[in-house]
């Protein structure tokens, strides 16, 4: 209707008579009225964000404002894809509320209609859920497409559908920032750092990027997990077994940065009759190619060979990345708690452990007592107890928008990221000596000690009892308690420095023992000592739980794995 796009009323099957009247408009009404440089309309643009202001428009109290987010949407994807085709773009949706009316709707505008549950999704309870996602996957299609991204920034208190909406930024690999309110920090820094600039002051920014994948005929490719849809290429590397997105051995990032990290998953194809020649590789490359921020197409090519091994081989667990490995499972299964049932990924979870732990485990049958992991799998087991116990997997306390941003977050951050959010470091600073790494347990929470937790969603300081005794009585203000100054300064110098780059921004908790916001780091600790369990360390306060603790997982599975049986 607009006139935007040489090629819109050709593609809509118009008479070529008709196409003829309607050339010369098409020359004046162009995508040019609607989109400038920054720099020929910074000014114009400027003025109508200082200008806004609140909708004047009376809500009953009753009521819901009516936003037609959805609509909305489907104008902006419309916009971009028929005067940008194939072209580096984001689309950005400042959202302060769910959508109450048109297509995409997330609940009706009557206040004593609630917001779904997850309840209510499992139970498929809700009238609006699967419209919603239905019209929101259609969307992302499109703008992924055409190599659009699209970013989601969220400010309130209530949810606002991110569930629903969570296919437009997991497919075109936008970022999702989930706030309390547009006015704190976590919104203004996280927006802020997305438009960072490097050495030659270009964005950090790829955009239309297509990753295809090319593999010697012993390898096939499953799948791929990650920010990206499917490019929908055949070819004899693709493997019938799928695993996130299948059938294909290419796939479309709408938009790339430093951070994008993506999961792609093989399988061995070779006949039996056809023996491997000792001293063989299996070769897999890598071909990127996408737009850079400054108009240059670019393309990478990374070629991997890796010598094949006997499953019996010793070379195979003496290579064995733990930490990648669980970065990967865990992809995997929060891909599959999409579709299945919770207990159902804790079960699969559970027998690709246990068949871990049997094929390369050191034990004598039935003995569990001689149950041994080398070191390349010690931390392994531990790694997947806190996967099972998180966010990503249980979903109880979480809203539904809070486990679209847990999950979309994890599928897109690298490896060192990816562990800190299924198993948070935590830092014991105390008198006794320099700051050290300690296990997360709640052996670790001792009244004279200060506790820094990174989950990468939150960045916590925790103080002891008797540290916050002492802070409270202002001692670390007099000259003569300047250890304890030092003390207290040390851990918040080191979350500033956790701060710097991420995206989205943490959320920043400074909380004293037996504390409400205590709970944040209660929650992540390993139940060691509980409030059913005798004191078997020594030290630490005991957590009000009913979880199994980390010793107790590590026993049973020891004993199953020595029994032969999954």
């Amino acid at each position: 209707m607009l006139g935007i796009g040489s090629n819109i009323r050709n593609q809509a099957g118009a008479p070529a008579q008709q196409q003829q009247q309607q050339q010369m408009p098409q020359q004046t009404y162009g995508a040019e009225r609607f989109v400038q440089p920054v720099e020929q309309c910074e000014f114009t643009l400027t003025s109508i964000l200082e200008q806004l202001q609140r909708d004047p428009w009376p809500v009953a109290n009753d009521k819901r404002p009516l936003r037609c987010t959805g609509a909305a949407m489907a104008i902006a994807v419309g916009m971009m894809e028929s005067a940008f085709p194939n072209a580096g773009g984001r689309i950005m949706l400042f959202c302060s509320g769910p959508a109450t009316q048109g297509p995409g709707m997330v609940v009706g505008p009557e206040l004593r209609e609630p917001m779904r549950s997850h309840h209510d999704i499992e139970k498929e309870a809700d009238r609006h859920y699967r419209k919603a996602i239905k019209f929101y996957e259609a969307l992302s299609k499109r703008s992924a497409g055409s190599g659009h991204a699209i970013d989601i920034f969220s400010g309130c208190l209530d949810q606002v559908g991110l569930a629903e909406m969570k296919s437009l930024v997991n497919w075109t690999g936008g970022h999702m920032v989930l706030t309390d309110s547009f006015v704190t920090a976590i919104f203004k820094q996280s927006f802020q750092r997305m438009f960072e600039k490097d050495a030659n002051d270009q964005l950090q920014m790829g955009f239309n990027a297509t990753l295809e994948v090319q593999t010697t005929k012993e390898l096939k490719v499953c799948g791929m997990i990650g920010p990206g849809i499917s490019a929908n290429k055949k070819s004899a590397i693709v493997s019938d077994t799928e695993i996130g997105i299948g059938s294909t051995s290419a796939w479309r990032l709408a938009t790339i940065n430093t951070h994008t990290t993506v999961g792609i998953y093989f399988e061995v194809a070779n006949q039996q009759s056809q023996a491997l020649q000792p001293g063989s590789h299996g070769l897999i490359q890598y071909v990127t190619t996408y737009q850079h921020s400054s108009g240059q197409y670019r393309m990478r090519v990374t070629t991997i060979a890796r010598s094949w091994a006997e499953g019996s081989s010793p070379e195979i667990p003496a290579s064995f990345d733990q930490e990648a490995a669980a970065v990967l499972m865990s992809r995997i299964a929060v891909f599959k708690s999409e579709v299945d049932e919770t207990a159902d990924v804790l079960r699969w979870l559970d027998r690709m452990l246990i068949r871990l732990c049997q094929k390369f485990g050191e034990y004598r049958r039935d003995d569990q007592a001689s149950f041994r992991l080398s070191p390349n799998f010690s931390i392994y087991p531990q790694f997947m107890y806190n996967l099972r116990r998180s966010q990503f997997l249980q979903v109880f306390n979480s809203s539904p928008d809070e486990t679209a941003f847990y999950r979309h977050c994890l599928f897109r951050e690298d490896t060192n990221n990816s562990l800190t959010m299924i198993q948070p470091s935590l830092s014991s600073y105390g008198f006794e000596g320099p700051p050290a790494p300690v296990m997360l347990d709640s052996a670790s929470m001792k009244p004279d000690v200060v506790l820094l937790l990174d989950t990468f969603f939150h960045i916590l300081i925790w103080h002891g009892e008797t540290i916050a005794e002492w802070r409270k009585a202002g001692y670390h203000e007099q000259p003569e308690y300047e250890n304890l100054r030092l003390l207290l300064e040390a851990p918040v110098q080191e979350a500033q420095n956790l701060l710097i780059d991420r995206i989205p921004v943490p959320r920043y908790i400074v909380c004293d023992q037996n504390g409400s916001q205590a709970r944040f780091l209660v929650s992540k600790l390993n139940p060691s000592t509980s409030y059913n369990s005798a004191n078997q360390y020594g030290g630490g306060e005991a957590v009000l739980t009913d979880d199994v603790n980390f010793n107790s997982f590590l026993s049973a599975l020891s004993g199953l794995a020595v029994k032969g049986g999954s």
